[in-house]
């Protein structure tokens, strides 16, 4: 530890510690623009300098490591002169427009401009002017003339987001920030850049004029938009979403959030907005009130049920619904007497079910995966199934964590990976395998039954070796694995890997609440999410979900609530497809109308409130599955408030919830046979298409992640079919059909199309991971 003196007040601090990080810790603030505690220190706009003693010249807090002994003035009559020259030349090129800029209120240059600028600038020739430039419908860089060089943009994008999309042209007073080429900025966390800012140069194109900072209610929040459970901000102006901001929680988010969790706000606002309860009578929609919507609702469950029992009744949720809303609608069907609840929609494999040891998590805390020596993560596409997830260990891999990854994809996931194997859905268990036999040779002990029969290769063997190396390692398993026909034995294989190395084994998660949606019993003591379609029931309730985008086999489950004779949809959406199926269609807030509490991968608690008015006759879903629960005469639904049901369910005060545990109880290992017999289909879920909020979203559905899905093939795949790229085929699977473009794509494995799902174009096809035929259209 080094001993400095701060404006007299003394601390001590680890040994490559910058006068920045050791005024932070005895609490001297040190003006700066281009430092950022997440970033790589740049020392390019000079605003920190200080006095050290015995030092010719001011220098700058952020580059200047501490010595033992130092002695630091920051409000001294040269550290003072020092910085507020700086400021004169900052503002010398500024334009003035404070009035009318976005940032106004929030601009870290305006603010202090007031302590450290002059009264009056002695510059009197023309300001240089920067022309603007469009770089897509997230990032506004109208106002380029604003930008002091900071750079902070251009770093966040080559160490945090993994890609260079912006960068500094030309010397001295004509350097200026721009895209390579003309190019568009399309990663899945840029919107960070707009909060990096420290002036007005980079702002929100959807928020763009359409608020002051000074007008915004600020609320806390938790995304629904996956399992990490982003802390947010959401700023709100007349009951109205007009912004949502990460809120800093370095255990869960550090400082950031996803362009999908920034953005979708927009759909809240939207015209699809399912505002009054409806119910068609007669084949036509009516809009009426809610004691006549319920009284519906309570009949048709009751009449069904009493004429052909409660197993006639099935419940569906999404896995964006609150512990509460899940524990509700369970109990609400099991009054009904059913078993038939899920909220697992895309999965098709539950043979684990009866065997799990406890819920299913992440195996360890996220925070904990920078610590990690090695990682293998197994079946995830995972920049856009998991983009903070994926932050974490792009930082871990630039340091000394060995990131391996097994999947069905060669997307480039930006980060600086230790081994990679790609091969067909179907071969997934065999590599997996190897990889499991590769370590039991590495250390020399018996190998597991069932795995004698795998093939071990080089990529097997490092995967293999990096996690028996390694002291802190883990595998974890991605979204393919949990919607795979082989989950079970996938899972069965890690847990051996996990025994052979010393790893921990976990799940990266597919929603905002899957540990919550086990941890409140959703669950089917009767048919699944898959069997509840495949052996048709006479009613279901559908929650959150959008059946053609959010279930593994839209083919079967369309089919299916199309002969029911009651379907009740209830949704923040109006869902056009749902108008053809569904027989009353129940307004429920999304999670910023609604109370309620969501369950983190890594199986944190974490409660929010509602932060603007319900729309319209829009209900939250917890207060109206405990009034539905009354019109049907059902004991223990006279809940107060969803803090009562969160304390039933999770108990109270609790931080972390307790029961997880990932192990299997007698699943034996059966390698199948590999290969489909024809093409087998990968279907990735498009981040922008994930939800029923990101797929209102405008501004997320004009990015690149948002183009319409193509038949992906690489170049082996497409001779054999006989077609070149960008000719249209016709791609089949079961009953469905649909006519795509053909694209090159030499990241599929062969043998196999890539035809992503959760898109009005694929809506009509069957299982995500099944066989599919393409032929010339």
């Amino acid at each position: 530890m080094l001993e400095i003196e701060i404006d007299g007040k003394k601390a001590q601090v680890p040994d490559g510690s910058t006068v920045m990080d050791a005024a932070q810790q005895v609490g001297v603030y040190i003006p700066h623009f281009c430092y950022h505690k997440k970033l790589s220190i740049a020392a390019n706009c000079r605003m920190c300098l200080v006095q050290v003693e015995k030092a010719p010249k001011p220098l700058p807090a952020c580059a200047t490591p501490v010595t033992n002994g130092m002695k630091v003035f920051t409000h001294s009559e040269l550290a003072v002169k020092a910085q507020k020259g700086v400021m004169e030349f900052l503002l010398i090129n500024h334009p003035l427009d404070c009035p009318i800029c976005d940032q106004g209120g929030e601009c870290q240059l305006q603010d202090m401009s007031v302590g450290y600028g002059p009264m009056k600038s002695r510059y009197t020739e023309e300001k240089h002017v920067v022309f603007h430039k469009s770089v897509g419908p997230l990032i506004s860089m109208e106002e380029m003339s604003r930008c002091i060089h900071c750079t902070r943009c251009v770093r966040f994008g080559q160490e945090i987001g993994g890609i260079m999309e912006l960068g500094m042209a030309n010397r001295n007073m004509h350097s200026e920030i721009m895209t390579f080429v003309g190019r568009t900025v399309d990663s899945e966390l840029s919107g960070n850049m707009i909060d990096l800012c420290p002036v007005g140069a980079l702002t929100s194109k959807p928020f763009r004029y359409t608020a002051r900072s000074w007008e915004l209610q600020r609320r806390k929040s938790v995304s629904p938009h996956d399992s990490v459970g982003a802390n947010l901000v959401v700023q709100v102006k007349h009951d109205n979403v007009m912004r949502v901001l990460p809120r800093e929680n370095e255990e869960v988010n550090e400082c950031w959030i996803s362009d999908k969790e920034r953005f979708s706000y927009q759909s809240l606002n939207s015209d699809e907005r399912l505002t009054k309860p409806m119910v068609k009578q007669g084949g036509e929609w009516k809009e009426v009130d809610w004691n006549v919507a319920l009284d519906y609702v309570a009949h048709g469950l009751k009449d069904v049920a009493r004429e052909h029992g409660g197993d006639a009744l099935a419940a569906l949720a999404a896995q964006s619904s609150t512990v509460e809303e899940l524990f509700l609608l369970g109990k609400v069907m099991k009054g009904l007497g059913s078993g038939n609840i899920d909220f697992r929609p895309r999965q098709c494999d539950f043979s684990a079910d009866s065997k799990r040891a406890g819920a299913p998590w992440l195996g360890m805390r996220l925070a904990e995966i920078k610590d990690l020596d090695a990682a293998l993560v197994i079946g995830s596409f995972l920049r856009k199934d998991h983009p903070l997830i994926a932050q974490r260990m792009r930082q871990a891999a630039k340091k000394y964590t060995k990131v391996s990854l097994l999947s069905v994809t060669g997307d480039d996931q930006l980060i600086n990976l230790h081994a990679r194997l790609t091969v067909a859905p179907s071969q997934l268990t065999a590599a997996l395998a190897a990889v499991v036999k590769a370590a039991a040779e590495i250390k020399g002990v018996t190998m597991p039954a069932g795995v004698e029969s795998a093939v071990v290769c080089e990529t097997t063997q490092k995967i293999a070796q990096s996690l028996v190396d390694g002291e802190k390692r883990a595998v974890f398993l991605g979204n393919v694995v949990t919607q795979s026909a082989d989950a079970t034995q996938l899972q069965a294989l890690a847990l051996e890997l996990g025994k052979l190395t010393g790893a921990t084994v976990g799940f990266l998660g597919e929603g905002a609440n899957t540990v919550g949606g086990h941890v409140a019993r959703a669950l089917p003591s009767g048919a699944n999410a898959r069997l509840m379609f495949e052996q048709p029931r006479k009613a279901y309730v559908l929650m959150g979900v959008e059946p053609e985008f959010d279930c593994a086999n839209p083919q079967l489950v369309l089919g299916a609530l199309k002969q029911a004779s009651l379907v009740v949809y209830m949704s923040a959406f109006k869902h056009a497809p749902a108008l053809e199926f569904a027989d009353v269609m129940l307004p429920v807030a999304p999670y910023t109308e609604t109370s309620g509490t969501f369950v983190n991968i890594e199986g944190r608690v974490q409660s929010f409130n509602g932060v603007a008015k319900a729309r319209g006759d829009a209900r939250p879903a917890w207060k109206l599955l405990r009034v539905l629960g009354n019109v049907l005469n059902l004991d223990g639904f006279s809940y107060g408030s969803s803090e009562e049901i969160r304390d039933q369910v999770l108990g109270k005060g609790a931080e972390f919830v307790t029961g997880l545990d990932n192990g299997l109880k007698d699943v034996s290992i059966a390698l199948s046979a590999t290969g489909t017999g024809g093409f087998q289909r990968i279907a990735d879920v498009p981040i922008n298409f994930a939800d029923p909020m990101a797929r209102r979203a405008p501004a997320l559905q004009q990015t690149a992640d948002a183009v319409a899905p193509t038949a992906r093939m690489n170049e082996q795949t497409l001779a054999q079919i006989g077609v070149a790229d960008g000719v249209q085929v016709c791609v089949k699977q079961g009953s469905g059909e649909t006519v795509l473009i053909a694209k090159s794509d030499n990241n599929v494995p062969a043998g196999c199309v890539r035809v992503s799902a959760a898109h009005a174009s694929t809506a009509m096809l069957g299982d995500m991971f099944g066989s599919i035929s393409v032929e010339r259209a």
